[in-house]
Protein backbone atom coordinates (compact mmCIF):
# COMPACT_ATOMS: atom_id res chain seq x y z
CA UNK A 1 0.00 0.00 0.00
CA UNK A 2 2.87 2.16 0.85
CA UNK A 3 4.57 1.82 -2.83
CA UNK A 4 1.14 2.79 -4.49
CA UNK A 5 0.67 5.76 -2.35
CA UNK A 6 4.08 6.28 -3.08
CA UNK A 7 3.88 6.18 -7.19
CA UNK A 8 0.83 7.85 -6.90
CA UNK A 9 2.11 11.13 -5.38
CA UNK A 10 5.43 11.04 -6.38
CA UNK A 11 4.34 11.36 -10.12
CA UNK A 12 4.30 15.11 -10.50
CA UNK A 13 7.52 15.31 -9.04
CA UNK A 14 9.80 12.56 -11.18
CA UNK A 15 12.22 15.27 -12.90
CA UNK A 16 13.37 16.15 -8.83
CA UNK A 17 13.55 13.04 -7.69
CA UNK A 18 15.27 11.96 -10.46
CA UNK A 19 18.23 14.84 -9.90
CA UNK A 20 18.19 12.93 -6.17
CA UNK A 21 18.80 10.10 -6.94
CA UNK A 22 21.41 11.44 -9.59
CA UNK A 23 23.40 13.27 -6.92
CA UNK A 24 22.79 10.38 -4.22
CA UNK A 25 24.42 8.26 -5.83
CA UNK A 26 27.55 10.46 -6.98
CA UNK A 27 28.04 10.96 -3.48
CA UNK A 28 27.81 7.21 -2.78
CA UNK A 29 30.37 6.55 -5.40
CA UNK A 30 32.51 8.94 -3.99
CA UNK A 31 32.49 7.56 -0.35
CA UNK A 32 32.87 3.98 -1.95
CA UNK A 33 36.35 5.18 -4.03
CA UNK A 34 37.50 7.19 -0.71
CA UNK A 35 38.55 3.69 1.17
CA UNK A 36 40.38 3.03 -1.72
CA UNK A 37 42.62 6.17 -1.49
CA UNK A 38 43.37 5.05 2.09
CA UNK A 39 44.71 1.84 1.26
CA UNK A 40 47.07 3.90 -1.44
CA UNK A 41 48.20 6.43 1.15
CA UNK A 42 48.69 3.33 3.47
CA UNK A 43 50.20 0.80 0.76
CA UNK A 44 52.50 3.50 -1.37
CA UNK A 45 52.74 6.06 1.12
CA UNK A 46 53.19 5.32 4.47
CA UNK A 47 54.69 1.96 3.89
CA UNK A 48 56.99 3.45 1.08
CA UNK A 49 58.05 6.80 3.19
CA UNK A 50 56.87 8.54 0.37
CA UNK A 51 55.49 11.95 1.69
CA UNK A 52 54.53 13.69 -1.08
CA UNK A 53 52.84 10.88 -2.22
CA UNK A 54 50.80 10.77 0.64
CA UNK A 55 50.21 15.11 0.57
CA UNK A 56 49.18 14.90 -3.18
CA UNK A 57 46.34 11.69 -2.14
CA UNK A 58 45.41 13.34 0.80
CA UNK A 59 44.19 16.65 -1.19
CA UNK A 60 42.63 14.25 -3.73
CA UNK A 61 40.43 12.91 -0.94
CA UNK A 62 40.01 16.65 0.61
CA UNK A 63 38.53 17.78 -2.36
CA UNK A 64 36.28 14.40 -2.64
CA UNK A 65 35.08 15.03 0.33
CA UNK A 66 34.11 18.65 -0.03
CA UNK A 67 32.58 18.10 -3.08
CA UNK A 68 30.80 15.08 -2.13
CA UNK A 69 29.33 17.28 1.05
CA UNK A 70 28.34 19.87 -1.10
CA UNK A 71 26.68 17.74 -3.45
CA UNK A 72 24.58 15.77 -0.21
CA UNK A 73 23.42 19.44 1.09
CA UNK A 74 22.01 19.84 -2.53
CA UNK A 75 20.48 16.42 -2.33
CA UNK A 76 18.96 16.83 0.93
CA UNK A 77 17.75 20.02 -0.10
CA UNK A 78 15.40 18.41 -2.92
CA UNK A 79 14.45 15.32 -0.74
CA UNK A 80 12.99 17.85 1.65
CA UNK A 81 11.15 19.77 -1.16
CA UNK A 82 9.68 16.63 -2.22
CA UNK A 83 8.60 15.62 1.19
CA UNK A 84 6.81 18.75 1.85
CA UNK A 85 4.98 18.86 -1.65
CA UNK A 86 4.03 15.28 -0.98
CA UNK A 87 2.49 16.12 2.15
CA UNK A 88 0.88 19.23 1.19
CA UNK A 89 -0.54 17.84 -1.83
CA UNK A 90 -1.99 14.95 0.24
CA UNK A 91 -3.39 17.25 2.56
CA UNK A 92 -5.11 18.81 -0.17
CA UNK A 93 -6.40 15.64 -1.88
CA UNK A 94 -7.97 14.66 1.90
CA UNK A 95 -9.65 17.90 1.97
CA UNK A 96 -10.88 17.61 -1.65
CA UNK A 97 -12.21 14.50 -1.19
CA UNK A 98 -13.72 14.82 2.50
CA UNK A 99 -16.15 17.95 0.70
CA UNK A 100 -17.63 15.69 -1.81
CA UNK A 101 -18.48 12.66 1.19
CA UNK A 102 -22.39 12.93 1.96
CA UNK A 103 -23.55 12.18 5.68
CA UNK A 104 -22.85 8.34 5.04
CA UNK A 105 -19.47 8.71 4.45
CA UNK A 106 -18.94 11.11 7.10
CA UNK A 107 -20.71 9.23 9.85
CA UNK A 108 -18.62 5.76 8.82
CA UNK A 109 -14.87 7.24 9.09
CA UNK A 110 -15.86 10.31 11.96
CA UNK A 111 -14.77 13.53 12.65
CA UNK A 112 -12.14 12.48 14.71
CA UNK A 113 -10.49 9.73 12.26
CA UNK A 114 -10.27 12.15 9.56
CA UNK A 115 -8.85 14.90 11.47
CA UNK A 116 -6.16 12.24 12.33
CA UNK A 117 -5.79 10.74 8.83
CA UNK A 118 -4.95 14.54 7.58
CA UNK A 119 -2.81 15.35 10.17
CA UNK A 120 -1.00 12.59 11.91
CA UNK A 121 -1.00 10.44 9.19
CA UNK A 122 0.04 12.54 6.47
CA UNK A 123 2.92 13.48 8.65
CA UNK A 124 4.38 10.11 9.38
CA UNK A 125 4.29 9.65 5.95
CA UNK A 126 6.16 12.60 5.02
CA UNK A 127 8.61 11.89 7.87
CA UNK A 128 9.35 8.75 6.14
CA UNK A 129 9.46 10.12 2.40
CA UNK A 130 12.30 12.94 3.90
CA UNK A 131 14.41 10.04 5.08
CA UNK A 132 13.51 7.89 2.41
CA UNK A 133 15.04 9.79 -0.32
CA UNK A 134 18.27 10.30 1.91
CA UNK A 135 19.32 6.64 3.37
CA UNK A 136 17.31 4.75 1.71
CA UNK A 137 17.97 5.74 -1.40
CA UNK A 138 22.13 5.72 -0.32
CA UNK A 139 21.95 2.34 1.72
CA UNK A 140 21.54 0.24 -1.12
CA UNK A 141 24.23 1.98 -3.41
CA UNK A 142 26.41 1.63 -0.51
CA UNK A 143 25.78 -1.71 0.31
CA UNK A 144 25.80 -3.26 -3.19
CA UNK A 145 28.95 -0.80 -4.02
CA UNK A 146 30.53 -1.75 -0.85
CA UNK A 147 30.29 -5.80 -1.61
CA UNK A 148 31.80 -5.09 -5.01
CA UNK A 149 34.93 -3.09 -3.96
CA UNK A 150 35.43 -5.46 -0.83
CA UNK A 151 35.51 -8.39 -3.15
CA UNK A 152 37.95 -6.41 -5.20
CA UNK A 153 40.10 -6.00 -1.73
CA UNK A 154 40.28 -9.69 -0.50
CA UNK A 155 37.71 -12.83 -2.24
CA UNK A 156 38.50 -14.72 0.76
CA UNK A 157 37.95 -12.31 3.31
CA UNK A 158 34.75 -11.05 1.97
CA UNK A 159 33.31 -15.10 2.84
CA UNK A 160 32.61 -13.26 6.16
CA UNK A 161 29.92 -10.86 4.79
CA UNK A 162 28.04 -14.08 3.16
CA UNK A 163 27.28 -14.75 6.93
CA UNK A 164 27.21 -11.14 8.40
CA UNK A 165 24.54 -9.79 5.92
CA UNK A 166 21.85 -12.71 6.38
CA UNK A 167 21.98 -12.31 10.16
CA UNK A 168 21.39 -8.84 10.68
CA UNK A 169 18.52 -9.46 7.30
CA UNK A 170 17.08 -12.22 9.86
CA UNK A 171 16.65 -9.86 12.77
CA UNK A 172 15.44 -6.93 10.51
CA UNK A 173 13.08 -9.37 9.16
CA UNK A 174 11.76 -10.44 12.54
CA UNK A 175 11.43 -6.40 13.90
CA UNK A 176 9.05 -5.70 11.22
CA UNK A 177 6.92 -9.18 11.89
CA UNK A 178 6.09 -8.12 15.28
CA UNK A 179 6.33 -4.45 14.59
CA UNK A 180 3.85 -3.98 11.81
CA UNK A 181 0.48 -4.61 13.42
CA UNK A 182 1.39 -2.84 16.44
CA UNK A 183 2.09 0.60 14.53
CA UNK A 184 -1.03 -0.17 13.09
CA UNK A 185 -2.88 -1.03 16.31
CA UNK A 186 -1.73 2.97 17.36
CA UNK A 187 -3.08 4.92 14.62
CA UNK A 188 -6.54 3.46 15.44
CA UNK A 189 -5.69 4.15 19.41
CA UNK A 190 -4.57 7.94 18.15
CA UNK A 191 -8.20 8.26 16.54
CA UNK A 192 -9.36 7.43 19.85
CA UNK A 193 -7.93 9.66 22.02
CA UNK A 194 -8.84 12.34 19.34
CA UNK A 195 -12.33 11.38 19.88
CA UNK A 196 -13.19 10.96 23.46
CA UNK A 197 -10.59 14.96 23.10
CA UNK A 198 -13.16 16.19 20.71
CA UNK A 199 -15.95 15.05 22.61
CA UNK A 200 -14.98 16.51 26.21
CA UNK A 201 -14.24 19.93 24.40
CA UNK A 202 -17.14 20.17 22.19
CA UNK A 203 -19.20 18.76 25.54
CA UNK A 204 -17.50 20.47 27.96
CA UNK A 205 -20.65 22.54 29.62
CA UNK A 206 -22.87 19.16 29.56
CA UNK A 207 -19.73 17.31 31.21
CA UNK A 208 -19.27 20.51 33.86
CA UNK A 209 -23.25 20.41 34.02
CA UNK A 210 -24.25 16.72 35.22
CA UNK A 211 -20.42 16.73 37.37
CA UNK A 212 -18.71 13.68 35.18
CA UNK A 213 -15.52 15.29 34.99
CA UNK A 214 -13.95 12.34 37.06
CA UNK A 215 -15.56 10.37 34.50
CA UNK A 216 -14.63 11.39 30.93
CA UNK A 217 -11.21 11.91 33.16
CA UNK A 218 -11.28 8.01 33.93
CA UNK A 219 -12.04 8.03 30.15
CA UNK A 220 -9.58 9.70 28.79
CA UNK A 221 -6.59 7.83 30.87
CA UNK A 222 -7.71 4.41 29.44
CA UNK A 223 -7.50 5.78 26.04
CA UNK A 224 -4.22 7.21 26.32
CA UNK A 225 -3.23 3.85 28.70
CA UNK A 226 -4.29 1.74 26.02
CA UNK A 227 -1.61 3.87 23.58
CA UNK A 228 0.95 3.66 26.03
CA UNK A 229 0.64 0.63 26.24
CA UNK A 230 0.88 -0.70 22.98
CA UNK A 231 3.92 2.31 22.07
CA UNK A 232 6.28 0.53 24.69
CA UNK A 233 5.42 -2.65 23.15
CA UNK A 234 6.37 -1.29 20.09
CA UNK A 235 9.39 0.36 21.72
CA UNK A 236 10.33 -2.79 23.11
CA UNK A 237 11.20 -4.38 19.88
CA UNK A 238 13.42 -2.30 18.84
CA UNK A 239 15.07 -1.52 22.13
CA UNK A 240 16.13 -5.37 21.54
CA UNK A 241 16.54 -4.97 18.30
CA UNK A 242 19.40 -1.89 18.33
CA UNK A 243 21.88 -4.32 20.30
CA UNK A 244 21.51 -7.14 18.25
CA UNK A 245 22.10 -5.39 15.25
CA UNK A 246 25.53 -3.71 16.89
CA UNK A 247 26.88 -6.83 18.56
CA UNK A 248 26.63 -8.40 14.94
CA UNK A 249 28.54 -5.45 13.91
CA UNK A 250 31.54 -5.56 16.34
CA UNK A 251 31.98 -9.25 16.11
CA UNK A 252 32.30 -8.48 12.41
CA UNK A 253 34.99 -6.14 12.83
CA UNK A 254 36.65 -8.48 15.44
CA UNK A 255 36.88 -10.92 12.57
CA UNK A 256 37.67 -9.68 10.07
CA UNK A 257 40.98 -8.10 12.00
CA UNK A 258 41.42 -11.34 13.41
CA UNK A 259 41.48 -13.76 9.64
CA UNK A 260 43.12 -10.18 7.96
CA UNK A 261 46.01 -9.91 10.06
CA UNK A 262 46.58 -14.01 9.44
CA UNK A 263 46.20 -13.13 5.78
CA UNK A 264 48.56 -9.89 5.75
CA UNK A 265 51.40 -11.68 8.16
CA UNK A 266 51.13 -14.43 5.27
CA UNK A 267 51.56 -11.68 3.15
CA UNK A 268 48.76 -12.36 0.93
CA UNK A 269 47.44 -9.14 1.95
CA UNK A 270 48.75 -5.92 2.04
CA UNK A 271 47.82 -4.03 5.66
CA UNK A 272 46.79 -1.00 3.33
CA UNK A 273 43.71 -3.57 1.67
CA UNK A 274 42.90 -4.61 4.80
CA UNK A 275 41.94 -1.49 6.15
CA UNK A 276 40.03 -0.33 3.06
CA UNK A 277 38.28 -4.14 3.57
CA UNK A 278 37.40 -2.76 7.31
CA UNK A 279 36.12 0.61 6.08
CA UNK A 280 34.11 -0.96 3.50
CA UNK A 281 32.52 -3.88 5.97
CA UNK A 282 31.77 -1.33 8.10
CA UNK A 283 30.05 0.66 5.12
CA UNK A 284 27.97 -2.33 4.09
CA UNK A 285 26.91 -2.88 7.80
CA UNK A 286 26.21 0.70 8.06
CA UNK A 287 23.68 0.54 5.42
CA UNK A 288 22.18 -2.38 6.35
CA UNK A 289 21.61 -0.60 10.08
CA UNK A 290 20.46 2.50 8.23
CA UNK A 291 17.69 0.24 6.75
CA UNK A 292 17.13 -1.00 9.97
CA UNK A 293 16.59 2.36 11.11
CA UNK A 294 14.05 2.86 8.12
CA UNK A 295 12.04 -0.14 9.10
CA UNK A 296 11.26 1.60 12.28
CA UNK A 297 9.24 4.29 9.77
CA UNK A 298 8.27 1.93 7.18
CA UNK A 299 5.43 0.01 9.67
CA UNK A 300 3.87 3.20 10.73
CA UNK A 301 4.33 4.90 7.15
CA UNK A 302 2.59 1.78 5.81
CA UNK A 303 -0.01 1.79 7.80
CA UNK A 304 -0.95 5.28 7.72
CA UNK A 305 -0.79 5.42 3.93
CA UNK A 306 -3.12 2.65 3.51
CA UNK A 307 -5.31 4.62 5.86
CA UNK A 308 -5.04 7.89 4.07
CA UNK A 309 -5.67 5.89 0.36
CA UNK A 310 -8.80 4.41 2.24
CA UNK A 311 -10.27 8.16 2.70
CA UNK A 312 -8.93 9.25 -1.45
CA UNK A 313 -9.86 5.99 -2.95
CA UNK A 314 -13.36 5.96 -1.21
CA UNK A 315 -15.93 6.62 -3.48
CA UNK A 316 -18.53 9.28 -2.32
CA UNK A 317 -22.47 8.00 -2.26
CA UNK A 318 -23.47 11.21 -3.79
CA UNK A 319 -22.02 12.12 -6.75
CA UNK A 320 -22.39 14.42 -10.08
CA UNK A 321 -24.05 12.81 -12.94
CA UNK A 322 -22.12 12.02 -15.99
CA UNK A 323 -23.78 14.02 -17.97
CA UNK A 324 -25.90 16.96 -15.72
CA UNK A 325 -29.25 17.98 -17.03
CA UNK A 326 -30.20 22.13 -16.40
CA UNK A 327 -33.79 23.04 -15.45
CA UNK A 328 -35.04 24.91 -18.41
CA UNK A 329 -36.92 27.96 -16.17
CA UNK A 330 -35.25 28.06 -12.73
CA UNK A 331 -38.03 29.16 -10.58
CA UNK A 332 -37.28 26.61 -7.12
CA UNK A 333 -40.29 24.82 -7.60
CA UNK A 334 -39.94 21.35 -5.34
CA UNK A 335 -41.87 18.62 -5.61
CA UNK A 336 -41.32 14.96 -3.62
CA UNK A 337 -43.36 12.29 -5.80
CA UNK A 338 -43.89 8.82 -3.70
CA UNK A 339 -40.17 8.88 -1.48
CA UNK A 340 -39.13 6.77 0.69
CA UNK A 341 -35.87 6.58 2.44
CA UNK A 342 -33.96 4.84 5.27
CA UNK A 343 -30.51 4.78 6.32
CA UNK A 344 -27.89 3.26 5.76
CA UNK A 345 -28.56 -0.19 7.80
CA UNK A 346 -31.92 1.22 9.58
CA UNK A 347 -34.31 -1.77 10.18
CA UNK A 348 -37.57 0.45 8.81
CA UNK A 349 -37.89 3.67 6.34
CA UNK A 350 -37.65 7.08 7.72
CA UNK A 351 -40.27 8.10 4.95
CA UNK A 352 -42.94 6.11 3.12
CA UNK A 353 -44.48 6.74 0.34
CA UNK A 354 -44.50 10.84 1.22
CA UNK A 355 -45.43 12.58 -2.04
CA UNK A 356 -45.44 17.08 -1.50
CA UNK A 357 -45.09 19.87 -3.41
CA UNK A 358 -43.56 23.27 -2.37
CA UNK A 359 -44.74 25.77 -4.48
CA UNK A 360 -42.28 29.07 -5.70
CA UNK A 361 -44.02 32.30 -3.94
CA UNK A 362 -45.56 30.47 -0.86
CA UNK A 363 -44.34 29.22 2.07
CA UNK A 364 -44.98 25.18 3.04
CA UNK A 365 -44.40 23.44 6.34
CA UNK A 366 -44.12 20.55 7.60
CA UNK A 367 -44.51 19.12 11.32
CA UNK A 368 -44.64 16.18 12.92
CA UNK A 369 -43.50 14.64 16.37
CA UNK A 370 -39.76 14.07 17.15
CA UNK A 371 -38.16 11.41 14.73
CA UNK A 372 -41.06 11.75 12.10
CA UNK A 373 -38.47 12.52 9.24
CA UNK A 374 -38.83 16.16 8.94
CA UNK A 375 -35.33 16.43 9.16
CA UNK A 376 -34.82 13.65 5.95
CA UNK A 377 -36.91 15.56 3.80
CA UNK A 378 -34.89 18.74 3.57
CA UNK A 379 -31.77 16.43 3.29
CA UNK A 380 -33.17 14.78 0.74
CA UNK A 381 -34.04 17.86 -1.15
CA UNK A 382 -30.62 19.24 -0.53
CA UNK A 383 -29.59 15.75 -2.03
CA UNK A 384 -27.47 15.39 1.31
CA UNK A 385 -29.27 11.45 0.89
CA UNK A 386 -30.40 10.31 -2.05
CA UNK A 387 -34.45 8.90 -1.85
CA UNK A 388 -34.71 4.66 -1.26
CA UNK A 389 -37.28 5.08 -3.83
CA UNK A 390 -39.34 7.59 -6.02
CA UNK A 391 -37.70 10.58 -6.61
CA UNK A 392 -37.14 14.84 -5.58
CA UNK A 393 -37.68 17.21 -8.55
CA UNK A 394 -36.44 20.11 -8.13
CA UNK A 395 -37.72 22.17 -11.28
CA UNK A 396 -39.00 19.42 -12.99
CA UNK A 397 -35.74 17.83 -12.90
CA UNK A 398 -34.96 14.86 -10.68
CA UNK A 399 -31.98 15.75 -8.20
CA UNK A 400 -29.90 13.04 -9.11
CA UNK A 401 -29.77 14.47 -12.83
CA UNK A 402 -28.18 17.60 -12.05
CA UNK A 403 -25.04 18.98 -10.99
CA UNK A 404 -24.78 19.48 -7.16
CA UNK A 405 -23.18 22.86 -7.49
CA UNK A 406 -26.47 24.10 -9.58
CA UNK A 407 -28.33 22.37 -7.20
CA UNK A 408 -26.94 23.88 -3.94
CA UNK A 409 -26.71 27.32 -5.30
CA UNK A 410 -30.55 27.63 -5.45
CA UNK A 411 -30.80 26.48 -1.83
CA UNK A 412 -30.50 28.48 1.08
CA UNK A 413 -30.17 25.80 3.88
CA UNK A 414 -30.90 27.43 7.90
CA UNK A 415 -29.86 23.71 10.17
CA UNK A 416 -31.22 22.67 13.37
CA UNK A 417 -27.99 23.32 14.83
CA UNK A 418 -26.56 26.73 13.41
CA UNK A 419 -22.69 26.43 12.91
CA UNK A 420 -20.53 29.57 12.06
CA UNK A 421 -16.95 29.50 11.43
CA UNK A 422 -14.52 31.35 12.73
CA UNK A 423 -13.72 35.25 10.97
CA UNK A 424 -16.45 37.85 11.61
CA UNK A 425 -19.74 38.78 11.43
CA UNK A 426 -19.25 39.96 7.85
CA UNK A 427 -17.37 36.86 6.61
CA UNK A 428 -20.06 34.21 7.53
CA UNK A 429 -22.79 36.29 6.64
CA UNK A 430 -21.02 36.75 2.92
CA UNK A 431 -20.27 32.67 3.15
CA UNK A 432 -22.98 32.15 0.23
CA UNK A 433 -22.29 35.29 -1.71
CA UNK A 434 -18.71 36.76 -1.41
CA UNK A 435 -19.85 39.64 -3.55
CA UNK A 436 -22.73 41.28 -1.20
CA UNK A 437 -22.11 44.81 0.25
CA UNK A 438 -22.44 46.05 3.88
CA UNK A 439 -25.99 47.86 2.83
CA UNK A 440 -27.38 43.81 1.56
CA UNK A 441 -25.69 42.45 5.09
CA UNK A 442 -27.63 45.13 7.00
CA UNK A 443 -30.98 44.60 5.42
CA UNK A 444 -30.31 40.87 5.85
CA UNK A 445 -29.75 41.55 9.52
CA UNK A 446 -32.88 43.92 9.79
CA UNK A 447 -35.14 40.69 8.25
CA UNK A 448 -33.41 38.32 11.02
CA UNK A 449 -33.78 40.54 13.70
CA UNK A 450 -30.37 40.44 14.51
CA UNK A 451 -29.46 44.24 13.02
CA UNK A 452 -29.60 45.69 17.05
CA UNK A 453 -27.40 43.10 18.69
CA UNK A 454 -24.32 43.03 15.42
CA UNK A 455 -24.83 47.33 15.63
CA UNK A 456 -24.07 46.88 19.69
CA UNK A 457 -21.07 44.69 19.12
CA UNK A 458 -17.98 47.31 19.43
CA UNK A 459 -16.57 46.50 15.56
CA UNK A 460 -19.85 45.58 13.77
CA UNK A 461 -19.42 43.56 11.34
CA UNK A 462 -16.04 43.34 11.44
CA UNK A 463 -16.60 42.00 15.09
CA UNK A 464 -14.81 38.16 15.57
CA UNK A 465 -16.63 35.08 15.89
CA UNK A 466 -15.42 32.27 17.50
CA UNK A 467 -15.49 28.95 15.85
CA UNK A 468 -18.80 27.44 16.02
CA UNK A 469 -19.94 30.64 17.45
CA UNK A 470 -19.47 29.94 20.41
CA UNK A 471 -18.79 33.38 21.31
CA UNK A 472 -22.60 34.80 20.45
CA UNK A 473 -25.74 32.99 22.27
CA UNK A 474 -27.96 30.10 20.52
CA UNK A 475 -30.49 32.98 19.78
CA UNK A 476 -27.81 35.09 18.15
CA UNK A 477 -26.04 32.24 16.15
CA UNK A 478 -29.36 31.13 14.75
CA UNK A 479 -30.13 34.69 13.62
CA UNK A 480 -27.25 35.37 11.99
CA UNK A 481 -27.63 31.89 9.84
CA UNK A 482 -30.98 32.91 9.08
CA UNK A 483 -29.44 35.97 8.05
CA UNK A 484 -26.47 34.10 6.17
CA UNK A 485 -29.53 32.24 4.12
CA UNK A 486 -31.18 35.52 2.90
CA UNK A 487 -27.85 36.89 1.87
CA UNK A 488 -27.33 34.48 -0.49
CA UNK A 489 -30.78 34.92 -2.31
CA UNK A 490 -31.92 31.57 -3.21
CA UNK A 491 -34.81 29.82 -5.25
CA UNK A 492 -35.44 27.78 -2.33
CA UNK A 493 -35.32 29.00 1.21
CA UNK A 494 -35.30 25.34 3.54
CA UNK A 495 -35.49 26.17 7.25
CA UNK A 496 -34.73 23.51 9.57
CA UNK A 497 -36.11 24.08 12.96
CA UNK A 498 -34.22 27.18 13.02
CA UNK A 499 -37.05 29.14 14.69
CA UNK A 500 -36.51 27.01 18.29
CA UNK A 501 -34.45 29.23 19.56
CA UNK A 502 -36.09 32.14 19.30
CA UNK A 503 -38.25 33.48 22.23
CA UNK A 504 -42.34 33.59 20.57
CA UNK A 505 -42.41 37.26 20.18
CA UNK A 506 -38.63 37.39 17.91
CA UNK A 507 -40.05 34.30 16.08
CA UNK A 508 -43.28 36.20 14.83
CA UNK A 509 -41.73 39.53 13.87
CA UNK A 510 -38.90 37.65 12.09
CA UNK A 511 -41.52 35.31 10.14
CA UNK A 512 -43.29 38.78 9.08
CA UNK A 513 -40.22 40.57 7.89
CA UNK A 514 -39.59 37.04 5.95
CA UNK A 515 -42.27 37.50 4.01
CA UNK A 516 -40.85 40.42 1.20
CA UNK A 517 -37.67 38.76 0.78
CA UNK A 518 -39.16 35.51 0.10
CA UNK A 519 -42.30 36.93 -1.26
CA UNK A 520 -40.70 34.93 -5.17
CA UNK A 521 -38.92 31.77 -3.31
CA UNK A 522 -40.18 28.31 -2.54
CA UNK A 523 -39.97 28.26 1.26
CA UNK A 524 -40.11 24.90 3.04
CA UNK A 525 -40.16 25.33 7.32
CA UNK A 526 -39.30 22.41 9.01
CA UNK A 527 -40.89 22.72 12.67
CA UNK A 528 -42.24 21.42 16.09
CA UNK A 529 -44.07 24.81 16.58
CA UNK A 530 -47.33 25.50 15.63
CA UNK A 531 -46.82 29.18 16.52
CA UNK A 532 -44.39 28.96 13.85
CA UNK A 533 -46.23 27.03 10.42
CA UNK A 534 -50.05 28.07 11.81
CA UNK A 535 -49.60 31.02 8.45
CA UNK A 536 -48.11 28.96 6.41
CA UNK A 537 -50.18 28.24 3.11
CA UNK A 538 -49.74 24.51 3.18
CA UNK A 539 -49.42 22.59 6.28
CA UNK A 540 -48.13 19.04 5.70
CA UNK A 541 -48.61 16.70 9.07
CA UNK A 542 -45.73 13.66 8.78
CA UNK A 543 -46.68 10.81 11.78
CA UNK A 544 -43.99 8.07 11.05
CA UNK A 545 -42.58 9.06 7.72
CA UNK A 546 -45.97 9.06 6.13
CA UNK A 547 -48.15 12.40 5.00
CA UNK A 548 -51.15 12.33 7.40
CA UNK A 549 -52.47 15.41 6.41
CA UNK A 550 -52.54 18.86 4.33
CA UNK A 551 -54.19 22.01 4.17
CA UNK A 552 -54.19 25.21 5.98
CA UNK A 553 -54.21 25.47 9.88
CA UNK A 554 -57.65 26.39 10.00
CA UNK A 555 -58.81 23.10 7.79
CA UNK A 556 -56.44 20.61 9.48
CA UNK A 557 -57.61 21.95 13.22
CA UNK A 558 -61.29 20.91 12.09
CA UNK A 559 -60.68 17.93 9.86
CA UNK A 560 -57.25 16.30 11.10
CA UNK A 561 -56.79 14.66 14.03
CA UNK A 562 -52.84 14.10 14.46
CA UNK A 563 -52.62 17.85 14.12
CA UNK A 564 -55.18 18.65 16.53
CA UNK A 565 -53.43 17.08 19.34
CA UNK A 566 -50.41 18.89 18.54
CA UNK A 567 -52.18 21.89 18.87
CA UNK A 568 -53.79 20.89 21.94
CA UNK A 569 -50.70 20.21 23.45
CA UNK A 570 -48.54 23.08 22.68
CA UNK A 571 -51.90 25.91 22.75
CA UNK A 572 -53.74 23.89 25.81
CA UNK A 573 -57.06 23.75 24.38
CA UNK A 574 -58.70 24.23 21.40
CA UNK A 575 -60.84 26.96 22.18
CA UNK A 576 -57.08 29.30 22.51
CA UNK A 577 -57.02 28.78 18.83
CA UNK A 578 -60.39 28.62 17.25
Amino acid sequence: MLIHFLRRHLRPYRGELSLVLALLLGTSIANLYLPNLTADIINNGVVKGDLAYIWRTGAVMLGITLVASVVQVVAIYFSSRISMSVGRDTRGAIFARVQDFSAQEMNHFGAPSLITRNTNDVQQVQIFLSIALTMLVTAPIIAVGGVIMALYENATLSLLLVVVIPLMAAVIGTMLYFAVPLFRSMQAKIDRINQVLREQITGVRVVRAFVRGDYERERFDRANEDLTWTALRTARIFVFAQPSIMIILQLSSVAVIWFGGHLVNDGAMPIGNLTAFLTYLMQILMSVLMAAMMTILIPRASASSERILEVIDSVPTIVDPVEPVEPEAKRGRVELRAVSFHYPGAERPVLRDLSLEIRPGSTTAVIGSTGSGKTTIVNLVARFFDVTAGSVLVDGVDVRRQSLRTLRESIGLVPQQAYLFSGTVASNLRLGRPEATDEELWEALRVAQAEDFVAALPAGLEEPIAQGGTNVSGGQRQRLAIARALVHRPLIYLFDDCFSALDAGTDARLRAALRKPTSEAAVLIVSQRVSTIMHAEQIIVIDDGAVVGAGTHDELVAGNETYREIVDSQLRGAEQIA
